[in-house]
């Protein structure tokens, strides 16, 4: 027997090189095509969400990321000032990420927007992975998945928020994420990847409170329906995550209600100054059955109906909110009734577990139910979670409706209806603005019409395979152009944070944004800035003079100024760089302010200048606040609206 004298060293060098090609290229019982395929979509998806980034985004948290940077207090919480005087309107999660960035970098446009774009990308990666796990059959497998991805990268409204400093991506990524692990607990039957399921979705709670549960249902029914275990076990495991479930979502909660109330912010979009406030009324029922919370007013008529329509089960083919998700919505509908159909029928539905298609047709259906019927505020960037759902629904229904088109005369009809579906709704979208790409509409009329009869063509009279090759060209084409063509318009101009969307105006309520949309002409890094004279001011009313005179006299106190709402704190806050104090939250109707609360600050040194005018009087509705100021306060000469209340 001979013993081989390699070194280590040696030995280990030759694998180098077969690792590095896994990476790139996959493992050898992958096809070929699939891992330069999917680095080629991550890459456009990088593009798409990461081109000509500037700006603030949405000033209301671009404002508490700054904030975090200067104050831990002020990350911890999520407040919008660094005076920890009021928080933001959600739980801190995402501003935690952005704030590490910041942090780390300093702020500006790309170290708060990157992460971002990363968790977009990495959502794709994930959404990629789950789908090609859901398949037996690997080509089928990798086939599905690609077309997830490709159909995720290109949703419009997921390129327009994953821009954006909004929460929603990072909840994406997050449900996403647990959405792997909990078809890993059913392929696997154990354990651990069902606790982290739940562990991420506590998070997405965390991120952006109840929105975070929509895809409870469809991850519990697919456990209880399809998991490879005993039912008590099936039972007592979703007992367990749900137990994980509960402290991962509540743990900030809890900490913050039971903070003494003097010594943290307001928790901003309240009634009663409390988290669990918020949960239950403005970020809860609130958004479902149209209740105003904090006082704010915001039930009603406040964003609901202008940003995405009138509620109803079209909301989602509007000419506000269809263009942004609802290309692919008909091929989904079609898969799904194909699976049910094929499950009943014990026919083959092209490969992908059952697990699947409950979790993610679970998915869709509840985000399509909550967000169309919603009564309160619905913003069509909140349609971003449906992304994942369609993005796998189209994939799997693809590859399914592929298989029983070659191998069933019974059910080789159902490819080409989805098709014929998707392509004249495609149609029906893009001639909503015929000024816009007019030849585009018919580009996809004509694809839709070579794809369905090539299709069947190919079927009835078996010839050459390129026919069926065309024809699935064409298919792609007429259910892809329409959604690229809105995708890559948010890179043409600054996005509008406040209510971020993608394509053409369709001359609706769903392109206009709140006050506090950063002006025209931004910057990569806003902090610190001065407003530019005769810029008409950050703010509302506050201009060049106004900021200047503010700076120059902030002395000792922790506030720059006190204003009405978060709107024009937020912008106050980022020209700056100094905190700002906003009375009554993110419209002004919080009641945070009190007229002890406020001569306190006074005393204290904390606060001397109010600015009573450029957004409502202080504490819209609190008019003891406002008489207060008008009495006790001297107008400062030369500033119209501003009171200095410590001299």
């Amino acid at each position: 027997m001979s013993v081989a004298t390699t070194s280590p060293s040696r030995r280990a060098h030759p694998a180098s090189p077969g690792r590095a090609a896994r990476l790139l290229l996959g493992s050898e019982s992958d096809p070929r095509w699939s891992r330069p395929a999917l680095w080629a979509v991550l890459a456009a998806a990088s593009v798409l969400y990461a081109w000509g980034l500037r700006g603030d985004a949405n000033e209301y948290y671009a404002a508490a990321v700054l904030s975090g940077t200067q104050s831990w207090k002020a990350f911890f919480f999520g407040a919008l000032d660094a005076g920890s005087f009021i928080t933001v309107d959600k739980p801190p999660l995402a501003l935690w990420v952005m704030g590490l960035s910041a942090r780390i970098f300093g702020y500006g446009t790309w170290s708060m927007l990157l992460p971002q774009t990363l968790a977009g990308v990495a959502a794709v990666a994930l959404a990629h992975s789950a789908v090609r796990g859901s398949f037996a059959d690997a080509r089928q497998g990798h086939a599905a998945a690609l077309v997830a991805a490709v159909a995720m990268t290109l949703t419009p409204i997921t390129v327009a928020i994953n821009r954006d400093n909004n929460p929603d991506t990072v909840l994406v990524l997050l449900l996403v994420l647990a959405a792997w692990f909990c078809l890993r607990a059913l392929r696997t039957g154990r354990t651990a990847p069902l606790l982290l399921c739940a562990l991420l979705v506590g998070l997405g709670f965390n991120t952006k409170m109840l929105q975070a549960y929509l895809v409870v249902p469809a991850f519990a029914a697919a456990y209880l329906a399809c998991a490879r275990v005993p039912w008590p076990r099936r039972v007592g495991r979703l007992l367990a995550a749900g137990a994980v479930l509960a402290v991962s979502s509540a743990w900030w909660m809890v900490v913050v209600d039971l903070w003494p109330a003097g010594s943290r912010p307001y928790v901003g979009g309240s009634t009663d100054d409390s988290v669990r406030d918020l949960v239950i009324g403005y970020n809860g029922l609130g958004r479902i059955f149209g209740q105003s919370g904090g006082g704010a007013g915001r039930g009603p008529g406040f964003g609901g109906a202008g940003f995405g329509g009138e509620a109803g089960a079209g909301r989602l083919f509007n000419d506000i909110v269809g263009g942004q998700i609802s290309w692919l919505l008909p091929f989904c509908a079609v898969a799904l009734a194909f699976a049910v159909a094929a499950r009943l029928r014990r026919i083959d539905a092209g490969g992908a577990s059952d697990a699947a298609w409950l979790l993610w047709g679970g998915w869709l259906a509840v985000h399509y139910v909550i967000f169309s019927f919603a009564g309160g505020t619905f913003h069509p960037y909140y349609t971003t979670a449906m992304a994942p759902a369609v993005a796998a629904l189209t994939g799997m229904g693809a590859v399914g409706m592929w298989q029983a088109y070659r191998r069933s005369r019974a059910w080789c009809w159902v490819l080409p209806l989805a098709v014929a579906a998707t392509g004249g709704w495609s149609f029906t979208v893009l001639r909503r603005t015929p000024d816009w790409a007019p030849w585009l509409a018919w580009t996809v009329l004509g694809a839709t019409a070579v794809a369905v009869a090539g299709l069947l063509l190919a079927r009835l009279r078996p010839g050459p395979a390129r026919v069926a090759g065309v024809a699935l060209a064409a298919a792609l084409a007429a259910g892809l152009a329409g959604p690229a063509a809105y995708a890559v318009t948010p890179l043409q101009s600054e996005v509008n944070g406040t209510n971020p969307t993608a394509g053409p105006s369709t001359g609706r309520a769903g392109g206009f944004g709140m006050p506090g949309r950063m002006p025209p002409g931004g910057f990569p890094s806003t902090a610190g800035r001065t407003p530019p004279a005769g810029s008409g001011g950050f703010g509302r009313g506050v201009g060049a003079g106004l900021a200047s005179y503010l700076v120059a006299h902030q002395g000792n106190a922790t506030w720059l100024v006190a204003v009405n709402s978060a709107q024009q704190a937020s912008s106050i806050i980022l020209a700056t760089g100094r905190p700002a104090l906003a009375m009554g939250g993110f419209t002004g109707g919080d009641p945070a302010m009190t007229v002890s609360r406020i001569e306190e600050l006074v005393a204290s040194g904390r606060l001397r200048y109010v600015l009573q005018d450029g957004g409502g009087a202080p504490g819209r509705g609190n008019s003891e606040v406002a008489a207060w100021v008008t009495r006790d306060c001297a107008a400062v000469d030369g500033q119209d609206g501003l009171y200095d209340c410590g001299s």
